[in-house]
């Protein structure tokens, strides 16, 4: 037996325990971190042609860091800011800072559709935009002749993310998203010296909740950040009222005058126009609709009839079927029996747009037209764009509409807030605590996701002033950009508001 080697392993199995007891003491050192790079900013110089003027600007593509109170970077938000050259007093130039909605999706639809100095030119008549290449063309209708303009994507969207050991779930809620977009406008402001320019800020869908939130952290304390106006595009804000769940009469009656325009856009109803028709819905909605949906079960026979009667002129659907459905139809019921002796659905997002699901039978539709008919095109001119035009160099897939769950829906203030989530009183302060704000709401006829009605409902709530809101409709959908005469009618609306301060 050789005792040495006994003699060694027993000393180590004896010092064992003495070993485990000191690496107990001490706290293991963590792995380091991977340190976290600069920030990814693209600087590029362009010229082009936007109402008629020739405009040189400069494009600034890339990553601005959010940080904590001990200076760490959390999250790094990218923005594409177009600032035209030449200015002699740049504070004199208003800027105007746009996202969309989701939650969870990026600024790609009012950049590449709307706003921005270049655009996606899919079908504008409501068809599917099919397969690339997609054409990208400048776009006269940009508004850099009246502002600068700076497009913001979220924690979580286009190429947006967390840094470190940042959790993303830290920016994903009302209140905090919105913080984060109000610090990143202020860092902007801090970076590019415009305090003192007229401020505008806007947001489409879901970006319309985002900008109430951000004005209330921009304006909702002290240390200010005031703003001339507001761009409210397909406007959501009052969500309770809009709730297709049963039990909520609001939703059929702020529903009707949608369904009123897209039935007459079908030939399922006939009227002059559709501006007197849904006129007419929005007065039957509030009138006789309203008043038999609040009675429930107590309505009368002949009472019932009437109403049914009318809501079939409407509607475009027959009796019967509204008998069945005792006067309620769901938004995702009516997108399929509109056009069912067709064999067709119609989209929610724009009900302009009709699909063909896989049988005729069904409920509700299989998926929504008016998305899959616009999405492949926006997709892929955003990473064109922004790798090609704009010299973005990045790894990362640019997010237009990702998952940033769960949200937390809950705000301060009021009681039952949680469960009734209006962010139209954030507005209304900001009106009655700002003599020169001023709001601008543009809303589609064809628009199911925000429809028309529950926009103005939502902003002629008591306690918001009347005479500094603009209201403005068009003859498509939640994304009224993608038809061109809308397109050029909101680029005009809306230099004209900014040029109103």
């Amino acid at each position: 037996m050789n005792f040495g080697r006994v003699l060694v392993s027993l000393a180590l199995c004896l010092a064992a325990p003495a070993w485990a007891q000191e690496a107990a003491d001490k706290k293991p050192a963590e792995k380091d971190a991977a340190p976290i790079p600069e920030p990814n900013v693209s600087v590029t110089q362009h010229r082009g042609t936007f109402n008629g003027r020739s405009i040189a600007y400069r494009a600034i593509a890339g990553e601005t860091y959010l940080k904590d109170k001990d200076g760490k970077p959390t999250a790094a938000i990218f923005s594409t800011t177009y600032i035209a050259d030449g200015l002699r007093d740049p504070a004199s130039r208003p800027v105007t800072f746009l996202f969309n909605g989701g939650p969870g999706s990026g600024s790609v639809w009012l950049h590449m559709g709307a706003f921005g100095p270049k655009r996606v030119a899919i079908p504008s008549d409501g068809t599917d935009d099919g397969a690339p290449p997609y054409p990208i063309v400048d776009n006269p209708d940009a508004l850099l002749d009246v502002t600068d303009i700076v497009f913001i994507d979220p924690v979580g969207t286009g190429f947006s993310h967390a840094l470190g050991k940042t959790d993303p779930k830290d920016f994903w809620g009302v209140t905090k998203d919105a913080q984060s977009v109000a610090q990143f406008i202020r860092l902007w402001l801090n970076e590019h010296g415009r305090w003192n320019s007229p401020k505008f800020l806007g947001g489409e869908s879901y970006g319309t909740t985002r900008s109430a939130a951000v004005v209330n952290e921009l304006e909702g304390a002290y240390n200010d950040v005031s703003l001339n106006g507001v761009i409210l595009i397909s406007t959501v804000l009052d969500f309770a009222a809009g709730a297709d769940t049963q039990g909520n009469e609001l939703s059929p009656i702020l529903n009707l005058p949608s369904m009123a325009a897209t039935a007459l856009y079908h030939g399922k109803a006939q009227a002059a126009s559709v501006e007197s028709f849904v006129e007419e819905a929005r007065q039957f909605a509030i009138g006789p609709y309203a008043a038999a949906l609040l009675k429930g079960q107590r309505i009368g026979a002949d009472e019932r009839a009437s109403v049914r009667r009318e809501l079939s002129r409407f509607t475009g659907l027959s009796e019967t079927y509204l008998d069945q459905a005792d006067l309620r139809v769901e938004p995702g019921r009516f997108y399929k029996e509109l056009l069912r002796d067709r064999g067709l659905t119609v989209g929610r997002l724009d009900s302009r747009y009709t699909g063909r699901d896989y049988d005729s039978a069904g409920e509700t539709p299989d998926n929504d037209p008016s998305f899959y008919g616009i999405d492949g095109g926006y997709t892929a001119a955003i990473n064109s764009y922004m790798r090609g035009d704009l010299g973005v160099k990045t790894d990362r897939s640019y997010v237009t509409i990702g998952s940033v769950q769960p949200w937390d829906w809950k705000i301060e203030g009021g009681r039952d807030s949680n469960a009734y989530l209006n962010l139209t009183p954030y507005l209304g302060r900001a009106l009655r605590e700002n003599k020169d704000l001023r709001i601008f709401v543009g809303q589609g006829y064809y628009d199911f996701a925000t429809p028309f009605f529950a926009a103005e409902y939502a902003l002629t709530r008591t306690g918001i002033p009347q005479d500094r809101i603009e209201y403005q409709y068009y003859g498509s959908g939640h994304m009224m950009y993608v038809r061109d005469e809308d397109r050029v009618k909101l680029s005009a609306d809306v230099r004209r508001f900014i040029q109103q301060r």
